[in-house]
């Protein structure tokens, strides 16, 4: 369970005040109580191993930072696969997903036999439940072709399938530590979260069987990238990218679909609205029918007014903004990662296990950092955290690459006078500036 029940937050409460009196709860060496000392948290915009690179020769203040990202336990013949596509790669958020993002997609147009993005949207929801289990590209599509139902099982889809909304109705979270400047993953958890029975029961139209020799006159398969390569979120964009190449590799190696190799045309959000929506706009005009992406959840709500109008899909590996759960799609928009609702209760159970007593919540302005932000608050007031202890602040991101870092020195004068024992940061690789900020100002940072 991910929420705390009241009274373990009153031990830890209690526990934490003698800590920082007494030291009392198990630490040797007595606090100074004139140093203001604060732990860090992150989620998975910058619990990654490319993080502490964003903060350049003070790269060891991240040093016993926490987090949350979704994440399944990844088996090691995924991660070997997705190395053979980056031999580079060193962080995995969101591999999984995209990969599973892609493979569902291509799986749907070939149970709907057609390339056509509204015949496409009604399948993926029925791709992963109430059918015939599979669990790689090369069986699944074996499968469709027949015309067999299927139920799509894989790295990031593991225990039930899509809600009638489109979004994974259970998920995965893994607890990560910065041990010095890198992740040490023989202290990361993994809990599970959701209901198995939230997911569809609906039954998706009749799957087409595919003629042999498949339709001479039948348009290939073409799927766009809509993910970070530039902007705040590029530090995720290579796990996210190595997730769709290795996809795309393994439906074309395993016949691709509908007769014909799927094509992939690249794209860039830039974590930016108008590069995404340059991005969206030339993807219509290349006939690509289902966009793969925004990274960022704000990118996704401004960019998907522009495909629903074009007709076509968008399916994100990494939107977690609750509110995208009901947005007004028309039926075409989709994710493999689960909302934030989750996450939140995740969070809140890792900061009230430290004991910390006075939390500020710093969030990146826009509807994934103040979704989030807005979600932990009501889980820690849940947990019986006071009003009085929590603080809420955001920050204004970058509008592009060439504008200048945050300034977050105000905002470090208010945490430090407010007496901060917890920092939690949702944010990109812009959020690095709040931990100079921190430091900047005196907060001495835990480690």
């Amino acid at each position: 369970m991910f929420v705390s029940r009241r009274s373990r937050v009153a031990t830890l409460a209690a526990c934490a005040t003698i800590l920082l009196a007494t030291s009392a709860c198990g630490d040797d060496k007595p606090e100074k109580a004139s140093a203001q000392q604060v732990r860090l948290y992150g989620t998975d915009g910058n619990m990654l191993n490319s993080y502490p690179a964003e903060l350049k020769e003070r790269a060891s203040l991240v040093d016993g930072m926490k987090g949350t990202t979704p994440l399944t336990p990844l088996p090691d013949d995924f991660k070997s696969r997705l190395r053979a596509v980056n031999p580079a790669l060193t962080d995995y958020l969101y591999a999984a997903e995209t990969y599973d993002a892609v493979v569902i997609a291509v799986l749907a147009a070939q149970l709907a036999g057609s390339t056509n993005p509204a015949d496409i949207a009604k399948q993926i929801v029925g791709v992963t439940n109430d059918g015939q289990r599979c669990e790689d590209p090369a069986s699944c599509l074996a499968l469709a072709r027949n015309g067999q139902d299927i139920e799509y099982r894989s790295v990031s889809l593991t225990r039930a399938g899509f809600t009638d909304k489109g979004e994974p109705a259970t998920a995965s979270y893994a607890t990560l530590t910065f041990d010095g400047q890198q992740i040490n993953d023989g202290k990361t958890e993994f809990v599970g979260a959701g209901n198995e029975s939230a997911a569809s029961t609906k039954t998706p139209p009749k799957p087409k069987k595919q003629r042999a020799g498949g339709d001479p006159d039948q348009e290939p398969l073409i799927l766009g990238g809509l993910l970070p390569k530039t902007g705040d979120l590029a530090i995720a964009y290579p796990p996210m990218a190595a997730g769709a190449a290795l996809a795309i590799k393994e439906i074309n190696a395993g016949g691709g679909a509908l007769g014909k190799p799927v094509t992939w045309k690249d794209g860039d959000d830039g974590t930016s609205p108008a590069v995404a929506k340059a991005t969206v706009a030339k993807h219509v005009t290349d006939g690509v029918s289902v966009i793969i992406g925004a990274g960022g959840s704000g990118i996704s709500r401004e960019v998907l007014p522009d495909v629903v109008q074009a007709g076509k899909i968008l399916f994100s590996p990494s939107n977690t903004d609750s509110g995208l759960t009901d947005v007004e799609d028309k039926g075409l928009y989709f994710r493999t990662a689960p909302p934030d609702s989750l996450q939140g209760r995740a969070l809140a159970d890792v900061i009230l296990r430290d004991g910390s007593q006075k939390i500020v919540i710093v969030a990146r302005k826009d509807s994934y950092g103040e979704g989030l932000q807005a979600t932990v608050r009501d889980e820690l007031a849940k947990a019986g955290i006071a009003d009085d202890r929590i603080k809420l602040l955001t920050y204004e991101p970058p509008a592009d690459a060439k504008a200048p870092p945050v300034d977050f020195s105000g905002g470090a004068k208010e945490i430090k006078e407010f007496g901060a024992d917890a920092v939690l940061i949702i944010g990109f690789g812009e959020s690095a500036q709040v931990i100079r900020g921190l430091a900047d100002a005196g907060v001495q940072i835990r480690q």
